[in-house]
């Protein structure tokens, strides 16, 4: 065979899928292994899921599920938008949430628990929590507790595996 050949009937195609699957990961989407239960019963441990990525604000909405690097932790989380620009986020005792003075309907939440208090969130940034709030280190957390929109990779949108597992999140 000659090195003509063997370029292009084996290293072409094989570059080729190499940068396709690169241009795939940054652009398009991505896969996450969720290594704690912060968010169960929704994700439980590792759960593997594709999030897509996002390019408008506009695309974010309060409950989605979304996937972002956290500046203060040096680390991607995966939690639950709660809080949007220039909202008013209340976490009470009790763990019931309210949003403008609006009480969310939080049923994909357990072990209601942890620290409460007042938020006010900035333009251009977001507040997150985890569904299992008494094991989820989130906002309320953080020294600082927002997440800005160039941190934000993605929405995850459904579980690969476990195969038992396999569908879209709510």
């Amino acid at each position: 065979m000659k090195a003509k050949n063997i370029f292009k009937d084996y290293i072409a195609p094989v570059l080729v899928a190499i940068i396709l699957a690169l241009l795939i990961r940054q652009f398009l989407f991505f896969k996450i292994m969720v290594p704690t239960a912060s968010m169960y019963p929704t994700i439980k441990d590792n759960d593997q899921i594709i999030v897509t990525r996002i390019y408008s604000k506009n695309s974010l909405k309060r409950g989605d599920i979304v996937v972002f690097k956290s500046e203060e932790l040096k680390e991607e989380l995966i939690k639950r938008l709660i809080g949007l620009p220039k909202d008013t986020v209340t976490v009470n005792e009790d763990g019931s949430v309210y949003v403008n003075g609006n009480k969310l309907d939080q049923s994909y939440v357990i072990n209601n628990g942890g620290k409460s208090g007042t938020f006010k969130v900035p333009e251009g940034h977001y507040f997150f929590l985890g569904d299992n709030r008494s094991n989820s280190l989130d906002s309320r957390y953080w020294q600082n507790p927002y997440i800005d929109w160039s941190d934000i990779e993605g929405k995850a949108r459904f579980i690969i595996y476990p195969f038992s597992r396999f569908g879209n999140l709510k």
